[in-house]
């Protein structure tokens, strides 16, 4: 015999239900299936880390992603020489420049913007 599903019930609700049906078949005692499913709905809830990168850029259609990275590190502190330290609108281009480029390599361009030494244009 096929059990037969009630679609008014979700997937959860119906696999709860059968799991418990199971229980009661070998004497133990049923769980209430809305508070399962609440408990579900509440671990559900918990916000989730959004990882992302630098958005595609048509100058820069190669795999070999260096140039992008050195033009997303100036655009950033052309940015903040314009804009200031912690405008809102340079976070973007912080968030790019992190993402593509290596931490060796922004430790040295930030040692060389200090020593006065870059090489690029800011």
């Amino acid at each position: 015999m096929t059990p037969i599903i009630d679609k008014s019930k979700t997937l959860a609700q119906e696999y709860f239900l059968k799991e418990n049906e199971e229980k009661l078949d070998k004497g133990s005692s049923i769980v209430e299936v809305k508070d399962v499913v609440g408990n579900q709905e509440a671990a559900e809830e918990k916000p989730q880390i959004k990882l992302e990168t630098a958005p595609a850029d048509f100058r820069f259609p190669t795999t070999n992603q260096t140039r992008h990275c050195f033009t997303r590190y100036i655009e950033y502190h052309r940015c903040v020489a314009a804009k200031g330290e912690g405008a809102p609108e340079c976070d973007k281009f912080a968030k790019y420049y992190r993402s593509l480029c290596p931490g060796e390599w922004v430790d040295r361009w930030n040692e060389q913007r200090e020593n006065g030494t870059f090489p690029g244009p800011l």
